[in-house]
Formats: C-alpha cells, structure tokens, sequence
C-alpha cells in the first residue's frame, strides 16, 4: 500500500478525494442519526456540501473516459446534484419520508457505487491500496456489490411489511 498515486494527483483529484472521504465518513452520522437536532442539522448540510463538491469536482476528472471526456461516472454526478437538490427541497417542505429515502439511497447507490468503481483496474485507489493487483480490486467490488445488493433487498422487505401493516 502507498499513498503516493493520492499525495502526487493533481490538486482537483486530491480535493475529489477528501471530499469523497468526507461523505463517506459523515454520511452515517446524518443519515441514521435517532435524534434530528443541531446536529443532525449540520453534519446533514455539510454532508450536502461535501457531496457537492465530489460532484462538482468530477467534471474535472477525465481519466477514465469513454464518451470525448466524460464517462458514466459524470452521468452519476448529474444524477447527485440533481438528487441533493430534491433532498433539501423535500426537508423544507416538509416530506421527511421523501427526503430521508433521497439522501440514504443517495448515499448507498450513488456514492458507494461511484467508490467501488475506484477499485476497476487502472485506478488510482487500486493502485493506491493493493499496488495495481487487478485481483483485489475486483474481489472488492464483487464483495462491495453483493452488500449493496443485500441493502436494497432489506429496504423492500422494511417497504413491503410497512405497507402490509398499514392495509392491516
């Protein structure tokens, strides 16, 4: 493991970087938080801003394209600004339902999805963590993908006994 392909990047990628970190690490804190207080307030909006900065700064990031400069990754982060716009328009509105499935799903299917595909062969946290081992990179993506699966199908099973006990 070395964090020289990080510490040498260039500057927008180590800003992607830490923003991305930031989300990650924080995202817990708003998303699953049992109190919705002042802190829930502020880790939440800093947990937007981070959010935004990761998409914002993937515009700038070109390594992996495939579409003239773009890949499927910044289709991913028009879907994040577009989904972190309708997060903070459905708090202030009032829909706490909406809002709280936004940003969890938001965070599991949007930055965890965008984090696995780091790990593809080539890649800076591939070659960062396990020295270019395409290997690992992809045993982590077959285990990172199982586990997004098996949240997904929770989720429907907590929807589908939730609607079942209200039709009583």
């Amino acid at each position: 493991m070395s964090l020289d392909p990080f510490l040498f990047a260039p500057v927008h990628i180590q800003f992607h970087i830490i923003a991305a970190i930031m989300s990650v690490a924080i995202g817990p804190i708003a998303l699953y938080r049992k109190r919705r207080d002042r802190v829930h307030k502020i880790v939440g909006y800093t947990w937007v801003v981070a959010m935004v900065s990761v998409a914002v700064s993937a515009f700038f990031i070109h390594t992996f394209a495939l579409i003239g400069p773009f890949s499927p990754i910044h289709g991913l982060a028009v879907v994040t600004l577009w989904s972190l716009w309708a997060g903070v328009k459905h708090a202030r509105a009032g829909r706490i339902t909406a809002h709280r499935r936004t940003f969890r799903s938001l965070y599991w299917f949007g930055l965890m999805i965008a984090g696995l595909a780091n790990f593809l062969p080539g890649r800076m946290a591939n070659e960062a963590l396990f020295g270019g081992n395409d290997d690992l990179g992809w045993i982590v993506i077959g285990v990172g993908a199982a586990a997004l699966i098996a949240i997904a199908r929770a989720g429907r099973s907590t929807a589908r006994q939730k609607l079942a006990a209200l039709r009583g």
